[in-house]
């Protein structure tokens, strides 16, 4: 998992350096999977349930799962890259999102405060927590800063399927749900939206936006439950 996990996060590294003002969102799905095959690896996400593409881009109130395309980006938008990869029979998954140039005080402190809320929850994820504890350090570092969390999409276990038990909901009360163990491995991803937590999916059948068309951030890491704590997998 670490194998694959370390591949995911290079991936992001190169595609960071490629987003700017004018390139278009397959331009960095072409980038991703090529990437992702020169290391004898497979993209995770493309074909998976019909999905087209080897990386969901979703720009400003697109949330998740938005499909490549010839759209170029501008300045001022910002961009959530999500990734997987499969490496030798196990999966790795995170996500970013970034800004295109320079962009808005407010989505910059969507963005700030998206990614603390990942680290809030990632600092829960340690042996002997309940699963909630991780969901309720979340939602109170998005909502404290005045944003809502996503409801309709949830963090999930991953090893050798992208998706395992358990869910992990971005909300909820403290103390709940099962035990963390050391060996667990976990996918941690807070969607964060600058105005109502609600979302509504578009005529393709895969992009999540915004009800209010609100800005909205996503970010994720692969983390694994250690003895020591935890440690971030898709972390270069």
């Amino acid at each position: 998992m670490a194998e694959a996990s370390r591949i995911v996060a290079e991936v992001l590294g190169e595609i960071r350096k490629n987003v700017s003002p004018g390139v278009t969102t397959i331009d960095l799905d072409a980038l991703a999977e090529s990437y992702i095959v020169s290391k004898k690896a497979k993209p995770a996400f493309k074909g998976y349930k019909g999905y087209p593409a080897s990386v969901c881009t979703s720009v400003n109130e697109q949330v998740v799962h938005g499909i490549p395309s010839k759209t170029k980006l501008e300045e001022g938008d910002i961009i959530s890259l999500d990734v997987g990869v499969f490496h030798k029979g196990f999966y790795g998954d995170a996500a970013v999102t970034l800004p295109v140039g320079r962009i808005s005080k407010k989505a910059e402190k969507l963005l700030s405060v998206t990614e603390a809320s990942l680290q809030a929850g990632i600092e829960a994820a340690v042996a002997g927590n309940r699963l909630s504890d991780i969901s309720a350090r979340i939602q109170q570092c998005a909502e404290s800063a005045g944003f809502s969390v996503v409801r309709n999409f949830v963090g999930h276990g991953i090893g050798r399927s992208l998706h395992e038990e358990p869910q992990i909901p971005n909300f909820g009360k403290p103390g709940e749900g099962p035990r963390l163990k050391e060996g667990m491995t976990l996918a941690i991803e807070p969607m964060v939206n600058a105005g109502s937590w609600e979302v509504i999916i578009e005529n393709d059948g895969w992009t999540a936006i915004t009800k209010d068309r609100s800005l909205s951030a996503h970010f994720e890491h692969t983390v694994a439950i250690t003895k020591d704590g935890q440690t971030v997998l898709t972390k270069l």
